[in-house]
């Protein structure tokens, strides 16, 4: 037992000594991640997860740079200049977390996929070692497999240990104790459970070793039969279109890259048996995966062309097209070169991505804001809807074109282009758009922008479409029976704390699982969206002027009342259905 215990130090003592800037990542991030959980919605917790994501990003950096300095040496100045990278990745984040906008989410989500696919390559750049690429990610991609396993494990077992203590000993624990102890472990254990997998790192990591049996069976006999059924799926699918001569749907884009994807992946997995006795559909599915990308990769660029030429490009509609000229170039290095290495799958998605993110002019977030500047100007100009170059809200339009409009100037309000976004609104339609362009609230600006126009044709929409709005026509409500008033933006931004409790309010009303619960301290919570639907009623279209807009609830030792400003409910085709606000206040009283 001592020496399996004194086994266990030296390999931990190792670790730490092999991967201090690892697992010192993990450890802000892991912290960083208890202390968010513990704040509760107090004004200075996104500086916090700010930190969480600079230090899950900082995890697979520090590992990529790791891998390299174990190729070439240079660990400490590729490390230092790792860490000026990282604080510089925390502050380009906002500082407020109303301007943690759907921006931050194309630049978050691709720097990430980036980190890991330099991970994939970086100690090979330049190298010739073909099959030990293949051993390197292979063993990284089981490790990854058992470190889930293992951290999946070793949470649940801890959570249930703490819970058993809780419950058999009446000790009462915090109920945050077990966010906080998932958090820490799924961040800290996990990277330190994938570090002892990996031990010396890449020189072990890159050693010829048996091919996994099980990855073998799952290979060959599920992932590239599954495969082929894919694709002759899309292929009649292709057909179909050719028959009917008809705009292939816009979700087919998304099917088709997955095709592409899992496919170049199951040709990763399989590579080194090429050469072996596999099984004949497999060394089939090998020679001609990239031929049958060919009219797919058409028909890909078909879809999203459809769907760019009508509305404009936007940052997914951006990376979806990158990826379709990622794969273009991958089939085309494939099919074309004689002697292709796997390492081009990994480096020239990187490429792609990078390029996506930092070539001025052409990156997703120029692109995407011209394109849709241009749009607006374009819609605008096209329905003669400019009166002296502001927009005439009075005049007869269809949905489509109400949709349009509002849907872009929401796009460039969140999108800081509140100047040229101006230019075309006069001062009361600035005013009825500026509160919630300060939060950040792109569905209300939308809605704002909606409720402007005053003159909807729906005899000339594409899509059946009922908008009812309801407005209170008193401004004034009587106090006299509360304590304390508070805005409702305050609510539902988690700053109202009255006596030491914290307040929050759930307003998710743009999804089919709609819920608008009050919460005091993360505890007690009502359910006040059945008083809203109420409200609404039986009511399908137009602008009602009622006496007040309320929602009412008992919460612990507080009796609330939400008065709105107005109320709205869209439904298209009476399934998708909206319902937002524009502001209001709270009036709370003790009981």
């Amino acid at each position: 037992m001592l020496k399996k215990i004194k086994e266990i130090w030296r390999k931990t003592d190792d670790i730490v000594l092999r991967y201090p800037m690892i697992l010192v990542m993990a450890l802000i991030a892991a912290i960083s991640a208890v202390v968010s959980i513990e704040m509760d919605n107090e004004a200075n917790q996104f500086s916090v997860i700010k930190l969480i994501i600079t230090g899950c990003l900082g995890i697979s950096l520090m590992f990529a740079i790791k891998m390299l300095s174990q190729r070439i040496g240079k660990g400490f100045l590729m490390e230092f200049f790792g860490t000026l990278f990282l604080v510089g990745f925390y502050f380009l984040l906002p500082e407020k977390e109303k301007d943690f906008t759907e921006v931050y989410a194309f630049l978050l989500i691709p720097t990430f996929i980036l980190s890991h696919l330099l991970v994939s390559f970086i100690a090979f750049f330049g190298e010739k070692r073909e099959l030990n690429f293949w051993q390197y990610n292979k063993n990284l991609f089981i490790n990854l497999f058992l470190t889930a396993v293992f951290t999946g494990a070793l949470v649940g077992g801890v959570a249930l240990a703490i819970l058993a203590v809780d419950k058999l000993f009446d000790i009462n624990f915090d109920y945050k104790i077990y966010p906080k102890t998932i958090s820490f472990l799924a961040i800290l254990g996990s990277c330190f459970i994938f570090l002892l997998f990996n031990e010396k790192g890449l020189h072990q990591l890159e050693k010829d070793k048996n091919y996994p049996q099980i990855l073998k069976f799952f290979t060959q006999f599920v992932l590239i039969p599954l495969l082929i059924i894919y694709a002759v799926i899309l292929y009649f699918y292709a057909f179909k279109i050719l028959i009917n001569w008809e705009l292939p749907r816009g979700w087919v884009s998304y099917l088709i890259l997955a095709y592409s994807v899992v496919g170049i992946l199951a040709l990763l997995l399989v590579h080194p048996l090429k050469e072996e006795g596999t099984k004949s559909w497999v060394k089939i599915f090998s020679k001609i995966f990239y031929y049958t990308l060919i009219p797919l990769i058409v028909l890909l660029f078909v879809a999203i062309f459809t769907r760019i030429l009508e509305y404009g490009y936007t940052e997914p509609r951006y990376f979806v097209l990158l990826i379709a000229l990622w794969l273009t170039t991958v089939v085309l290095y494939f099919v074309f070169i004689k002697n292709p290495t796997i390492k081009f799958i990994p480096m020239s998605l990187f490429a792609f991505g990078l390029f996506s993110l930092v070539f001025p002019y052409f990156n997703t977030f120029s692109v995407a804001k011209r394109s849709q500047k241009n749009e607006l100007e374009k819609v605008l100009n096209e329905n003669k809807l400019l009166q002296n170059g502001k927009i005439d809200f009075s005049k007869r339009v269809s949905s489509k074109v109400v949709d349009e409009v509002s849907d872009k100037i929401a796009f460039l309000t969140i999108r800081k282009e509140k100047e040229f976004v101006n230019q075309f609104l006069d001062e009361k339609a600035q005013r009825k758009i500026a509160k919630n362009e300060i939060y950040n609230r792109k569905y209300e600006i939308n809605g704002d922008v909606r409720s402007l126009f005053t003159n909807i044709d729906h005899t000339l929409k594409h899509q059946e479409f009922e908008r009812l709005e309801l407005v209170a026509e008193n401004n004034f409500s009587a106090v006299s029976d509360y304590q304390y008033v508070a805005k409702l933006r305050d609510l539902r931004t988690g700053k109202l704390v009255l006596n030491g409790n914290t307040f929050t309010l759930n307003d998710q009303l743009y999804d089919n699982n709609k819920v608008f619960k009050l919460s005091m301290n993360s505890k007690e919570t009502i359910d006040l969206f059945p008083q809203i639907l109420k409200i609404l009623g039986e009511n399908r279209n137009g602008r009602i002027d009622v006496p007040e807009i309320a929602v009412k609830g008992d919460l612990g030792n507080y009796h609330f009342k939400i008065i709105f400003e107005n109320l709205v409910r869209e439904k298209v085709n009476s399934e998708k259905e909206n319902i937002y606000f524009n502001d209001g206040f709270v009036l709370i009283r003790e009981k």
